[in-house]
This record gives C-alpha cells, sequence and structure tokens, in this order.
C-alpha cells in the first residue's frame, strides 16, 4: 500500500471513523454512505484480531440495510482469513438468530470445528444463481495479447 494511501486509511477509518459517518469519505465525487448499501452482506472476523477486531466487525455490520452474516473465526488476523478446510485448524462461530448486542450474539453462537470457507461457500452459492461456462480468451471480440502470465508480469 502506497505510503500517502496508508496515512489516509490509517487517519479517515481509525483515527477518525468516518467510513460510519455518511458522506464523510467521497470518492472521485462520490459521498460514502454505507447505510445506502442493501445487498447481502457477510462479514468474517477473527477471535484474536489486533487490526479488525471482532467488536468493531460486529458493531460495523450494523451500518448496512440488507442482510449480514456475522461470523468469528478462530485464530488472528492472518490465520483466521486463511485457514483452508484441508487443514481442519481452529473453529467459527455462528449465531443465526443475529441478535444486535454483541454479549447475546456470543452467548448464543454456535461453534464449528474447522474453517469457516465452507460456511461462506454455502452462503454465496445460494446467492449466486446457475453457473455458466468460464469464458474463454479469444472467443470475444478481443484476441488475446500474449499467453500467461504475459509479459507485464516480468517487467522490472
Amino acid at each position: 500500500m502506497p505510503r500517502a494511501m496508508h496515512l489516509f486509511y490509517l487517519r479517515e477509518m481509525y483515527l477518525h471513523n468516518h467510513l460510519v459517518k455518511p458522506g464523510a469519505i467521497v470518492f472521485d465525487d462520490v459521498p460514502i454512505d454505507l447505510t445506502t448499501i442493501k445487498v447481502p452482506m457477510y462479514l468474517q472476523s477473527a477471535r484474536e484480531d489486533h487490526i479488525s477486531p471482532y467488536p468493531s466487525v460486529f458493531k460495523g455490520g450494523h451500518h448496512f440495510q440488507g442482510p449480514v452474516r456475522f461470523i468469528i473465526a478462530g485464530s488472528g488476523h492472518i490465520a483466521g482469513v486463511i485457514n483452508p478446510p484441508a487443514a481442519h485448524k481452529y473453529h467459527y462461530l455462528v449465531n443465526e438468530k443475529q441478535p444486535d448486542n454483541l454479549d447475546e450474539w456470543l452467548a448464543g453462537a454456535e461453534e464449528h470445528p474447522g474453517s469457516w470457507w465452507p460456511d461462506w461457500h454455502r452462503w454465496l452459492y445460494r446467492r449466486s444463481g446457475k453457473k455458466i461456462p468460464a469464458r474463454r480468451p479469444g472467443d470475444g471480440q478481443l484476441k488475446p495479447l500474449e499467453d500467461a502470465p504475459g509479459s507485464y508480469v516480468k517487467m522490472k
């Protein structure tokens, strides 16, 4: 992350918490207002996350208008996210009732062994529509410039 972007992120998101203040952050002349977001959200947090603590993620979920599924994965900021099912490690917590109070959420949460990925997959699958075949490069109007990974990847 470039220095200016990182400083903006820390100042606006952490110091001033402007993301949850409608219109306080503007990108390309568009004021950001989380309360206008109505799509379903899956919010993954981690029990020992020191960057995005689960109480903050839980609280953040209340700014959206659409349905929110909130889960807490075992472990920390990195391992809690990248824990693949094949590792058979950690666990995740879910409360199907999704109460508004975090203490109530925790008291009613059910622990599931392993990765949260299968839960997310099931959640996403129910909202994704029917599967379609992947596009093949070159089948459309544009022809591939070169084989993957492409020379731009190797540029220094």
